[in-house]
């Protein structure tokens, strides 16, 4: 690799190459951006849902049955006092206004007992998603306006509302995360740098990188018909925003450090492309690794993301490899101003407040490892009783009238009737299976609704709400009860009892080779067995100690009810990567530092010069994550908190504190089987017991 970095430093701080180098990237850059101009952006619901689950079994037989390629959505009306005969005369006419929107029929209107309300079933073509659904739906609403009676409410609900909902909340949400995070950014690496110029450079690198991958990763769904929801778009732009800051972090650093040592400013920033390059390219792959992984799990928007958020964090590492050093070559030391490294100036001081941190923790690696343990394991508690599984309408941070309509339907009718329960059964055994449905706990009603060929369907009301516990268990015993009879149980509710099983059975496969792979990265970047497999325990255990800790305060804190089933899997993919990032940073410069110290001293060494770096890394990358707390949906805050939290956890106690004891602890016998050559010299010898 040494080889490879330095023939790809003389190209891009070469003057005559650099200028050709960013020649060549503003026409590629502009040729994607031109093949994405006509393509749209990802809006749409996430789809948590496996493809050989018994609900998304039901939804495809179903379309043989007449009306079977629909997505109900329901009309709640209502007048508290009660409905007058104007008010029906106006449902009635609605009905029909409606039915000429979506070119399906709609159900007459059922009234409740109590008077007060009645609803409208009405069916939206199944093929319709994304912004075309929340624009479908969005007529709906429209045409109740017209002539509706004063003190009428009507709010649609059910489950095309709830996606035209979703996807609307995200509409424009590009743009939000976008500029939210590129002020972050702009704002921490001012601070960083304590320059009024330097900062630009980074950050509009950096920012056509998020772009060119959102361009990308869009050309590459549209290719393969995997299509890109709104949370995979957000999640992917917050990777290549964060990693892509960090690795400019990473060599703007070192290219510092090296101003100190090369009267040529384009010397020095050779020196640092062949530095840092390693460093950048090991923690690149290893977190694109551990994404590709995510292409084995059983639900399509976790398959989504993870090959989205690889191709962007490639994009990303081949602007911060290319396009950064080229453009950085472009200016001298004044772009550093007024903070001007110079040729000949003393390194940084020995005596900083990184370098004391980690003296004093390899003096008492055992105390301190200890009181480490203990932290660690009282933030993991916060696992203890944790929820999974977020209803319908616990999804959204905003006001959504979906979830306002499915409260208001659930004070007249029963709560399941929003989004009935689809049970498709062989005719000969219809008669038993209906007279099974209608004594099962948890069914208010059930009806044969419809006949193709030798199966006939049944829907089946709900006492429930769609998506909560109680729905959720009255599947299981739908299912568990008609075992053996042939029927399938469909429907919204069943599907998100499978996304969740399916969630499950990820965490118990995905997770592991998550694991694995991190593993055999580390094996080959640090051509050692001992150091990598003690550095993965340590990030799961933090992993778990942060998991802990952002549970704890989304429930406490936050108030949100449950972690969507997404959120877990996600979380701990991107703590484990992440977390191992900053981890390589440090061991890779310790074994730099270990040609001319032994390893308890490299690695104080190491903590002592890039402290300031990582931590500033380390402070971006988990505010970029919070970031996502502009989108819409809980599960997106929830994993941008955990992150986030564990980020800076890993910033500030693991690889500050941990890393370094264990280190002290186990000597040079970290590195094996690979040895350390030594060069000794006297400023060897020196420069870690005499700081100045």
């Amino acid at each position: 690799m040494r080889s490879a970095l330095a023939r790809l430093a003389h190209l891009t701080t070469n003057k005559a190459t650099a200028w050709v180098v960013l020649a060549i990237t503003v026409v590629l850059t502009g040729a994607v951006m031109v093949v994405g101009s006509s393509l749209g952006s990802a809006s749409s619901a996430p789809d948590p849902l496996p493809a050989d689950a018994e609900s998304a079994r039901v939804a495809e037989l179903q379309q043989r049955f007449p009306g079977g390629d629909v997505l109900p959505a329901v009309a709640v009306v209502e007048r508290a006092g009660g409905l007058s005969a104007e008010d029906r005369a106006w449902a009635a006419e609605a009905s029909q206004r409606w039915a000429e929107i979506t070119g399906n029929e709609v159900s007459p209107p059922i009234p409740a007992s109590d008077g007060e309300a009645l609803i409208v079933a009405i069916d939206v073509d199944a093929e319709v998603t994304g912004l075309d659904l929340t624009e479908l739906v969005g007529d709906l609403r429209e045409t109740v306006d017209a002539d509706r009676p004063d003190g009428l409410t009507v709010q649609l609900t059910g489950g095309a509302a709830f996606a035209a909902d979703i996807s609307s909340a995200f509409e424009g949400a590009d743009l939000r995360l976008l500029l939210v995070t590129a002020a972050v950014v702009a704002l921490l690496l001012i601070l960083t740098y304590r320059s009024p110029v330097l900062w630009l450079v980074p950050l509009i690198v950096v920012a056509v990188a998020d772009r060119t991958a959102a361009v990308v990763t869009q050309i590459v769904a549209d290719q393969t018909g995997s299509g890109l929801d709104g949370s995979t778009s957000g999640i992917t732009s917050v990777l290549v925003f964060g990693a892509g800051t960090n690795y400019a972090l990473l060599l703007v650093s070192r290219y510092r450090e090296e101003l100190r040592r090369h009267p040529h400013h384009r010397d020095a920033l050779a020196a640092a492309v062949r530095g840092s390059g390693e460093a950048i390219v090991a923690s690149n792959l290893t977190v694109v690794l551990a994404l590709l992984v995510l292409v084995l799990s059983v639900a399509p928007n976790s398959r989504s993301l993870g090959v989205s958020a690889a191709i962007g964090l490639l994009v990303a590492l081949l602007f911060a490899l290319f396009a950064l050093p080229a453009a950085l070559s472009l200016f001298g030391r004044g772009l550093f101003w007024p903070f001007v490294p110079r040729d000949g100036d003393d390194e940084k001081s020995r005596d900083g407040v990184w370098f004391r941190i980690a003296r004093a923790v390899v003096s008492r690696p055992g105390v301190v490892l200890a009181v480490a343990a203990v932290i660690l394991g009282v933030l993991a508690s916060g696992l203890l009783g944790v929820k999974v599984g977020l209803s319908q309408t616990d999804q959204f941070r905003v006001q959504a009238e979906s979830v306002d309509g499915l409260e208001t339907l659930s004070k007249h009718f029963p709560p399941g009737s929003s989004d009935p329960v689809t049970i498709l059964v062989p005719a000969d055994e219809a008669d038993a299976v209906l007279a099974q449905v209608n004594r099962t706990d948890g069914v208010d009603s059930a009806r044969p609704s419809g006949e193709s060929g030798d199966l006939t369907k049944i829907t089946a009301t709900l006492d429930a709400a769609p998506a909560t516990p109680e729905s959720i268990e009255t599947i299981e015993t739908l299912r568990s009860e008609l075992a053996g009879s042939g029927a399938l149980v469909g429907g919204s509710v069943a599907k998100d009892l499978d996304s969740r099983n399916g969630a499950e059975r990820d965490l118990m496969v995905i997770v592991p080779l998550i694991l694995l792979v991190v593993l055999l990265v580390l094996f080959v970047v640090l051509r050692s067995i001992v150091t990598p497999l003690v550095l993965v325990t340590i990030s799961v255990i933090a992993t778990l100690a942060a998991l802990g800790l952002g549970t704890w305060m989304s429930a406490h804190v936050f108030g949100f009810p449950a972690l969507d089933v997404s959120t877990p899997i996600y979380a701990f993919l991107f703590l484990v990567a992440l977390g191992i990032d900053y981890t390589v940073f440090l061991v890779l410069r310790a074994r730099e530092e270990a040609a001319e110290h032994d390893t308890v001293d490299a690695m104080v060494m190491a903590v002592g010069l890039t402290g300031g770096v990582i931590t500033s890394a380390g402070i971006v990358l988990a505010a970029v994550f919070a970031v996502l707390g502009v989108l819409p949906l809980i599960t997106l805050t929830q994993v941008g908190l955990i992150v986030g939290l564990g980020i800076l956890l890993d910033t500030f106690l693991v690889r500050t504190v941990v890393v370094p004891a264990v280190f002290a602890l186990v000597g040079d016998r970290i590195w094996w089987p690979a040895g350390i050559a030594r060069r000794h010299t006297k400023r060897a010898e020196e420069a870690v017991s005499d700081p100045r």
